[in-house]
C-alpha cells in the first residue's frame, strides 16, 4: 500500500540561480548533472549551432528522464537560421522533442514563432545579437522566457536591461569566446561557404594573420590576431548576480568529458558558497555533490582566461601566440641532459609533476622576437622525480636551457576524472511507524514531497531493544545505490520491534521507489511565456545582419512593424565592401594605437593578411567597435 503526497514542485523565478552546462551527448549531460548542473544544453538530430554536435531524439528523453529526476532541465538548441524547407522539418522535430521531455529550445530564427508550436519554452539564442534593453524587451514580448545576452556586455549595461525586462537573464561565464558579436560574423561563409549561423564555422579567426597599416607597414607577423582568450568570470559571479543574472552557461559543446565534470563542479562551488552568504537565493535544482577531486579550471583546456568586457574595455583579452591550450607554468629549463630535463620551477603555477604529464614550450623567445615565428612543441613526461623529469624519447634539438615550460596535461589529475568523480545526492528524512498491520515507514525531501509506504507483519518485541534500535537505525540509512542520502532518522514506534532484515529493506527500498515517482510525477516544465501580437520590434530596417533566411522569418518582422528586409547573408547577394565581422575586440587598442587614448591618431583602416586573403579593418571609434570587410579595395 502506497500513500502519496507532494506538492507542485515550483521554483522562484528570482531567487533562483541556474548553473548550464554543455551537454555534446546524453552521457555527457548526465555527467554535467551529477557534477552539480542545475540545466544542460544539447544538440538535437539537427538545426543546432554546433552541426557536429547532433543527437538522437532517444538520447534527449534518456538525459531528460535523468535530469527531472534532480529537477533539472534539459534545452535543445535549435538556433540555426533554417530554410522554408527546413522549418517544416523543424515543426516535426519540435514536437518530437516536446514528447521526449525538453524543458525548452534555444532559438535563433525567429520563423520558427510562426509555426504552431506545442507548449515549450523558448529562449532566445546569443545568436540573436541581445545588446540592448529595447531588443531583450521585445524578445520578452514575443514569448521568450529566457534570453542569452551578448558576452560583449558590462555589468552596467547588464543592470539597465534587467530593469527592463521579467524574463530570466542568461549569460556566458566560461569557456571560448567568439571574437565576433555571436550572430554577426559571416567570414566563415564567405570565404569557406561554412556558415557560422548554421552551424558550420570554420573558425577562420584562429588561424595566423598578419597586420598591416594602411601604408603597408607590417604592425604584427603570423600571429592569432583574432583569437581571443577564454572566458572566466569566477570573480565577477556575484556582481553578475547582483546585475540581475540568473543563468549562468559554460561554453563547450564540442569539449571533452573531463571539461564539463571539471568546470561544472567548479561553478557549482562557487555558486553555492555565494547562496550560502545571500538569503533569499537557492539553486535551481536539487541535491548536493561531492566530488573525489578538487576542481580547478585552469587544469581544463583553456586559451588563457579573461573576463571580457563585463568590467569595461582592458587588456589581456588575447594572446596573440596560440589558440592552443598552454595550461599552467611548470617553470624554466636549468639543464639538459640527453634525454632528461631539470627544471627551475621558481613560480611556478602548475603543482608537482607526475608520470605521464604533457609539457609543452614555444621554440623562441616572444619576449625577444621581433616577428612571431614560433611554434608551440610538446613533450611527455616518462618520469618525474621532483626538479628533473624524463621523457619519452630523445630531449628536441630546439629546446634550451632558459625556455619556459608549460603543463597542458595534468596526468593524475586526469585519471581522476576518468572514474567516477561526483555523486549527487538528495537529502530525505524517514520516520518508521507502527500501523494497524506492521510497520509504515515515510520518507520525505527538503522539497515538500512525501511518500509513505506500509508492510504488514506480524510483530514481535525485540530481546535486545538496543540492539535493534540500531539494527534499524542502520538498515535505513542503507540508500546506496539511489540518488537519496538519509539526514534524519526516526524511530518512531511504540517499542523496539525485531523486524527482519529482509522486511526492512524491501520497506526502505518500496519508500524510495515511491518518492522517485513523487519526484518523477510532480515534476513541473516551465511554461511558455505569453506573446504580445502587437509588439513592435526596435528597428524599421533589418540589414543581411538580420539573418532572415526564409518567408516565416520575413513575415514575423513584418508582422512587428519591420518595413524593409534584407535576406541573409547566406543567400549570396551580397557582393563587395561587406563587413563580415563586428567585434568589440579592437587591433588599434591591443597595438597602442587607440585614438581615444591618443587623439594625435586617426583611426585609418588597417589591412588584415590571413593567408592569401586580405580583409580590411574598419574602426567604428563612437561605438568601440572594429568591422572586418572583405572583398574590398583600398
Amino acid at each position: 500500500m502506497v500513500q502519496i503526497y507532494s506538492p507542485a514542485l515550483s521554483l522562484p523565478v528570482d531567487g533562483s540561480l541556474e548553473l548550464l552546462a554543455p551537454a555534446k551527448n546524453a552521457d555527457y549531460g548526465i555527467a554535467a548533472i551529477s557534477h552539480g548542473a542545475d540545466a544542460v544544453y544539447i544538440g538535437g538530430p539537427a538545426f543546432g549551432a554546433r552541426a557536429t554536435a547532433g543527437n538522437s531524439v532517444q538520447d534527449i528523453e534518456r538525459l531528460c528522464h535523468y535530469a527531472h529526476g534532480y529537477g533539472a532541465q534539459v534545452f535543445v538548441a535549435l538556433n540555426t537560421i533554417l530554410s522554408d524547407q527546413e522549418l517544416q522539418q523543424a515543426d516535426q522535430l519540435i514536437r518530437q522533442l516536446y514528447q521526449a521531455g525538453a524543458d525548452a529550445l534555444i532559438v535563433q530564427d525567429m520563423g520558427i514563432l510562426q509555426l504552431d508550436l506545442p507548449p515549450i519554452a523558448l529562449h532566445a539564442s546569443t545568436q540573436t545579437d541581445n545588446r540592448t534593453p529595447e531588443k531583450v524587451a521585445f524578445l520578452e514580448q514575443v514569448g521568450f522566457s529566457q534570453v542569452v545576452l551578448a558576452r560583449e556586455l558590462s555589468l552596467e549595461q547588464i543592470r539597465a536591461i534587467a530593469a527592463k525586462v521579467k524574463t530570466r537573464l542568461e549569460f556566458f561565464i566560461h569557456g571560448a569566446l567568439c571574437v565576433s558579436y555571436s550572430g554577426l560574423c559571416n567570414l566563415s561563409h564567405a570565404y569557406s561557404k561554412r556558415s557560422a549561423n548554421r552551424g558550420e564555422c570554420s573558425q577562420m579567426c584562429r588561424l595566423p594573420c598578419n597586420l598591416k597599416t594602411r601604408e603597408g607597414e607590417t604592425l604584427a607577423e603570423n600571429q592569432h590576431l583574432l583569437s581571443l582568450k577564454d572566458n572566466n568570470q569566477t570573480d565577477n559571479l556575484e556582481a553578475l548576480i547582483l546585475a540581475g543574472i540568473r543563468s549562468f552557461k559554460i561554453e563547450g559543446r564540442l569539449k571533452d568529458l573531463s571539461y564539463v565534470k571539471n568546470v561544472t563542479a567548479h561553478y557549482r562551488q562557487q555558486l553555492d558558497a555565494i547562496m550560502a552568504r545571500h538569503s533569499g537565493l537557492q539553486p535551481a535544482s536539487h541535491g548536493h555533490c561531492e566530488y573525489t577531486f578538487t576542481p580547478n579550471p585552469d587544469k581544463s583546456f583553456n586559451r588563457g582566461k579573461t573576463d571580457y568586457f563585463v568590467n569595461q574595455r582592458h587588456g589581456g583579452l588575447n594572446d596573440f601566440r596560440t589558440p592552443k591550450y598552454l595550461g599552467q607554468s611548470a617553470g624554466r629549463v636549468s639543464r639538459i641532459g640527453k634525454d632528461w630535463l631539470e627544471i627551475n620551477r621558481d613560480g611556478a603555477e602548475a603543482g608537482e609533476l607526475h608520470n605521464g604529464d604533457g609539457l609543452c614550450y614555444f621554440t623562441i623567445d616572444f619576449a625577444k622576437a621581433v616577428h612571431s615565428d614560433a611554434k608551440l612543441n610538446g613533450l611527455r613526461v616518462n618520469r618525474a622525480e621532483g626538479n628533473r623529469v624524463w621523457l619519452a624519447g630523445a630531449v628536441p634539438g630546439d629546446l634550451r636551457v632558459g625556455v619556459e615550460l608549460f603543463r597542458n596535461l595534468d596526468h593524475d589529475f586526469e585519471n581522476l576524472l576518468g572514474k567516477e568523480s561526483s555523486k549527487r545526492l538528495v537529502d530525505v528524512d524517514l520516520q518508521l511507524f507502527d500501523t494497524d498491520a506492521g510497520l509504515g515507514l515515510a520518507i520525505s525531501d527538503s522539497y515538500g514531497n512525501t511518500a509513505d509506504v506500509m508492510v504488514a507483519f506480524e510483530r514481535q518485541p525485540a530481546n535486545d531493544p538496543q540492539k535493534a534500535s540500531q539494527h534499524l537505525q542502520s538498515g535505513l540509512l542503507k540508500l546506496g545505490g539511489t540518488r537519496y542520502r538519509a539526514r534524519n532518522i526516526e524511530i518512531a514506534t511504540s517499542q523496539a520491534w525485531f523486524v527482519p532484515a529482509a522486511v526492512l529493506n524491501g520497506l526502505r527500498r518500496e519508500a524510495v521507489d515511491a518518492l522517485e515517482q513523487v519526484r518523477r510525477e510532480h515534476y513541473q516544465r516551465p511554461q511558455p511565456w505569453p506573446r504580445d501580437p502587437d509588439a513592435i520590434f526596435p528597428q524599421k530596417y533589418l540589414s543581411y545582419l538580420g539573418n532572415v533566411n526564409n518567408a516565416s522569418a520575413k513575415a514575423f518582422y513584418e508582422q512587428h512593424g519591420v518595413i524593409k528586409i534584407e535576406p541573409s547573408y547566406e543567400q549570396n547577394q551580397l557582393l563587395e565592401d561587406t563587413p563580415l565581422m563586428i567585434t568589440k575586440h579592437c587591433l588599434r587598442y591591443s597595438f597602442n594605437m587607440c585614438p581615444k587614448e591618443h587623439p594625435e591618431l586617426k583611426a585609418e583602416p588597417m589591412l588584415l593578411e590571413v593567408g592569401n586573403d586580405t580583409l580590411k579593418l574598419v574602426f567604428d571609434c563612437l561605438k568601440c567597435e572594429m568591422l572586418v570587410v572583405g572583398n574590398n579595395k583600398l
